[in-house]
């Protein structure tokens, strides 16, 4: 009980704080360059390059093992953060704006998956397992909250800004400034929050070569698990529409109507997207959650392939007749997140499926790369793709790719009872 009492003091905020480096380096900053004057295929490809840490993510985890202790990597990655945004925001009037700010996404993309393997790997010793389960729902819902923020409230700020200083690199530096203070605020917070388990040491020299030895195994083991073949399609494959379509939806929204889209200002987006949208994220996932729960995963499976796939329909009809009402817009976009949340249970429910065996939390690891993988090569293309076809034949475009979901899913064989609550 006063494992759980003390959690409430650091567990929120730190999962909060792991949240929002990740949307400002793969959300914000799509629309940052669509307000800057990027091309679509340039914000696509500049973009999807930042999911590469998460990609590798697994090969340099051991490293956080080896130097130092979690508890400092958190501490340090948030700061240095904190100094990339700054660094952001001071280079975002310039006139080589861009190379500026790509080279601090970049770094900060870095610094947010190191900090989510040593926040991850904090979580589970710095509390009983008592604790742990009580705060895993806990933590999840800050995570979501930060997208709220981060999508939601800072676009909002940020819109209100370009408005009221009518200078868009000011307004967008004010807004990265915020998020400045925010990420080097919980610094100094969680340097004195943050428990001290004893259990939080960093490997000693002698077993790091035991440490390389046992992650050489763990690799050639994942990949010498049975249906692998079927199960990295699925990882890379599964995703292919959204991989595509998640990059070009803000674009869509703000570009004019003369030129396809919708003509949306950055304030509508912060409200339409970045709140309405994620709402609905949230109540899929919540949705998906229990229903395999009660049912398990196989009885739900093709349900949310086509829950992931066919309200996609949504922006073929929203670039064909682009509606000026932003009612109907937002029940739209409300529609296809809503059903993205409810389908992506089903994806990360068959990644902890195929983990299961000897290295669970490895395999997990290995399969979230995978994960990562299969939407930066498709994000990459994405605004090319647009750009050669306009909107309209894009968004039918990511339709045809579903068919992509629906084989990669026919393939997988899954335990009826897995999933289901005992």
């Amino acid at each position: 009980m006063k494992s759980i009492k003390k959690g409430w003091s650091w567990i929120p905020t730190l999962y909060f704080t792991e949240g929002l480096p990740y949307f400002a380096v793969t959300a914000i900053s799509v629309i940052l360059y669509k307000r800057m004057g990027l091309s679509n295929a340039d914000i696509a490809i500049y973009t999807s390059w930042f999911y590469l840490p998460w990609v590798i993510k697994p090969f340099w985890s051991p490293i956080v093992d080896m130097f130092s202790t979690r508890r400092k990597w958190i501490v340090a990655t948030q700061f240095i953060m904190g100094a990339l945004l700054a660094s952001i925001a001071f280079t975002i009037p310039l006139d080589s704006f861009l190379q500026w700010t790509l080279c601090f996404f970049w770094l900060m993309a870095f610094s947010s998956a190191t900090h989510d393997i040593a926040a991850d790997g904090f979580y589970m010793l710095g509390q009983s397992e008592e604790a742990q389960s009580f705060f895993a729902g806990i933590r999840s819902t800050f995570y979501r909250i930060a997208t709220i923020f981060g999508q939601g409230i800072l676009i909002y700020l940020a819109g209100k800004l370009e408005i009221v200083t009518d200078n868009i690199p000011l307004a967008w530096s004010i807004t990265f400034g915020i998020l400045c203070a925010i990420l080097t605020i919980m610094g100094i917070y969680h340097h004195f929050a943050l428990p001290r388990p004893a259990t939080d040491t960093p490997r000693n020299v002698a077993t790091i070569k035991e440490a390389l030895g046992s992650f050489g195994n763990i690799i050639v083991s994942f990949f010498k698990k049975p249906g692998i073949v079927p199960a990295l399609l699925f990882m890379l494959l599964f995703r292919l529409p959204e991989a595509q379509l998640v990059k070009l939806i803000t674009p869509f929204l703000m570009d004019s109507h003369a030129d396809g889209g919708l003509g949306m200002s950055t304030e509508q987006i912060g409200i339409t997207y970045g709140t309405i949208g994620v709402v609905g994220l949230i109540a899929g996932g919540i949705l998906g959650g229990m229903c395999i729960s009660r049912d398990g995963l196989k009885r739900w499976l093709w349900p949310m392939v086509m829950a992931i796939s066919i309200p996609d329909l949504v922006y073929v009809y929203l670039s064909y007749y682009q509606p000026e009402s932003l009612y109907i817009i937002n029940i739209c976009v409300f529609i296809e997140q809503m059903g993205y949340g409810f389908g992506f249970t089903a994806y990360m429910l068959y990644l902890i499926y195929f983990a299961q065996g000897e290295y669970p939390t490895a395999h997990y690891a290995i399969s979230t790369a995978f994960m990562a993988l299969g939407m930066m090569l498709p994000g990459m293309v994405s605004g090319y793709i647009q750009e050669s076809i306009g909107y309209f034949y894009f968004f039918v475009w990511v339709i045809i790719c579903c068919a992509a979901t629906f084989i990669v899913t026919a393939q997988l064989k899954i335990d009826p009872t897995f999933g289901k609550k005992q």
